[in-house]
């Protein structure tokens, strides 16, 4: 399988705009993390991630990390601790054969009940983003929907088209706020200098424990399964996503960069608009490579160009295309109860859904072997 670069992919690539803007930005003006760090490594990875899986296989920031990060009073220290500690963990937990384990204790309806929860997750904050911009959302609405099933018209490269002309329209400062975009050359540095044992420990338990729940999950075990789905001619394990999770930030966090992983709603966005080899990670990769080493200082002008309510359409869709995934789960009554169960605290919580799944899955277990 040889990975492509076709208009396809170029319009793949850009699917999971919806979620990497909106935290970067957040990292970047909220918590004053290096935008130089934050691309670079997200390009570089998203680049070695294509390479590797030759699938559209994402590359996310940890959503419970960076959300909490933005939420509350956290430093860029505690964040790269909080890298370092994932990937160790997720290495680990790769190359000890530890996820065979859990598999097998983890049935179809759970994984698809997270899926089903991600993607209505995905649904609602869009819908969330389109509110910011009601005439933008519909105008942008009818088109993705009247493309949805062309091959020929790339997709998402019509939307972001759209969006530009749409900032243009709307925002009366916008050829002011594009001139003062510039040019300027910068190379990620050392960020994890004086480290505090307190930055340590809110890295480790406040930030990096409570994303475990929603990446086994999410990045290992949806995805796993959603990939698989999906390209069946190149199947991939569970260790191999999270031992690629446990490479990325355990190197990361050392130049700047904020903690990653994988992801079956970016998978599903990237899928969505197009994107079926890992070219398109390639590409997005390149991209967000290029901008972190010649357009740093204007990162967030560059990115406010395409309009919050379209990047709430592309949510939208990704989540569409996400939930629609869970369709193949059949008939059964006690299949379909654990996995409404399991969609229902994922909307909460993909860890909460986890856990819950579980829960109900043994339930249903123990009245079936005790009736």
């Amino acid at each position: 399988m040889r990975n492509k670069f076709g208009l396809g992919e170029w319009s793949g690539a850009f699917g999971d705009l919806g979620t990497l803007i909106p935290f970067v930005v957040g990292y970047i003006a909220v918590v004053g993390i290096n935008p130089t760090g934050i691309l670079v490594t997200f390009g570089i990875f998203s680049i070695i991630t294509g390479i590797r899986f030759k699938t559209p296989m994402p590359v996310q920031p940890m959503k419970a990390i960076a959300a909490t990060s933005i939420a509350g009073a956290v430093t860029p220290n505690m964040i790269g601790v909080a890298g370092l500690f994932s990937g160790l963990f997720w290495l680990v937990i790769g190359l000890t054969g530890a996820l065979k384990w859990v598999k097998k204790i983890v049935g179809k309806p759970l994984i698809r009940g997270i899926t089903l929860g991600l993607g209505f997750s995905f649904m609602f904050q869009g819908l969330g983003f389109m509110q910011e911009g009601a005439i933008v959302a519909i105008l942008a609405a009818i088109l993705a929907f009247a493309m949805v099933n062309s091959k020929r018209i790339p997709t998402m490269l019509v939307l972001l088209a759209f969006g530009i002309i749409a900032s243009s329209i709307t925002n009366p400062y916008f050829m002011q706020e594009i001139s003062t975009i510039s040019i300027g050359f910068s190379l990620p540095t050392f960020a994890l200098g004086g480290l505090t044992w307190q930055e340590v420990a809110t890295g480790i338990f406040i930030l990096a424990i409570p994303q475990i729940p929603l990446s086994l999950g999410n990045s290992i075990l949806s995805t796993t399964d959603q990939h698989n789905q999906l390209f069946p001619e190149r199947p991939i394990a569970e260790k191999d996503g999270a031992i690629s999770m446990g490479i990325a930030n355990l190197t990361a966090p050392i130049i700047g960069g904020v903690p990653m992983c994988h992801g079956s709603g970016g998978l599903a966005a990237h899928t969505r608009f197009g994107g079926r080899t890992g070219g398109t990670m390639i590409i997005i990769g390149s991209i967000l490579l290029l901008l972190g080493l010649f357009f740093g200082s204007s990162v967030l002008t560059i990115f406010y160009i395409i309009p919050v309510p379209v990047l709430g359409v592309i949510l939208f869709m990704a989540g569409l295309e996400l939930a629609m995934s869970a369709r193949d789960i059949g008939s059964d009554k006690q299949d379909f109860y654990i996995m409404l169960i399991t969609a229902g605290f994922s909307l909460w919580n993909v860890g909460i859904g986890f856990v819950a799944g579980l829960i109900a899955q043994q339930v249903v277990k123990f009245r079936n072997t005790s009736g």
